[in-house]
């Protein structure tokens, strides 16, 4: 663990949200998401635009900061209750810029999720934004082994009170299984190919 990466946390966060029921109906099935989040110093904060060397430094450190947070919000699962969703997202403070956001979330954050989970050729979903203290991200998650999994599709609003302080970062890594009596289906990836291919042929005609 790099000293110059973990030893900037803060603070570190776990939520976790158990959906009994919902609309008068009891949950047919586990409905458990965790989120853990940690907080630390942003290096680049007060700099102005990053240039490509900060935001991949940013990246790399997504990796060890998101190897600890996908381990701890693993722990909170347990026997046949394995994720099949997961979700990540990330507040900038008011000295920051969204691109480091984004340089948290896309590039390489996707690899401690992955390897924790032992799963996931699925696009993760990803959020990020600039924020003051105490506001809120919407992480959405999605399916870790079929981006097609419309049970795995969720979200849950995240909040904590005094961050993100102006020079710093807030990630969140998160996992679930399943929607509450989630039984909305969509269209296939086969269904949805087709209609973009006849779109396509439509504009090319």
């Amino acid at each position: 663990m790099s000293p110059s990466t973990l030893e900037t946390i803060r603070q570190i966060f776990v939520f976790e949200r158990n959906t009994l029921a919902e609309g008068g109906r009891a949950a047919a099935a586990p409905s458990r998401h965790v989120v853990a989040a940690a907080i630390f110093k942003n290096p680049c904060a007060g700099r102005g635009a990053a240039t490509d060397a900060e935001l991949a430094d940013l990246a790399q450190r997504s990796v060890e900061i998101g190897t600890l947070l996908t381990e701890r919000a693993l722990s909170h699962f347990a026997g046949e209750e394995k994720p099949r969703a997961y979700g990540k997202a990330a507040l900038v403070g008011t000295a920051g810029e969204s691109e480091h956001g984004a340089a948290l979330i896309h590039p390489r954050l996707g690899l401690a999720m992955r390897t924790g989970l032992g799963a996931g050729p699925a696009l993760i979903p990803g959020n990020a934004k600039v924020s003051t203290a105490g506001g809120s991200v919407d992480l959405l998650f999605g399916g870790a082994d079929d981006a097609w999994d419309y049970d795995a599709m969720d979200g849950i609003t995240l909040a904590i009170p005094g961050a993100p302080g102006p020079d710093e970062l807030v990630l969140f890594v998160g996992f679930g299984t399943v929607r509450i009596n989630a039984r909305v289906k969509g269209a296939s990836a086969e269904q949805v190919a087709k209609v973009v291919a006849d779109i396509r042929a439509r504009r090319q005609a």
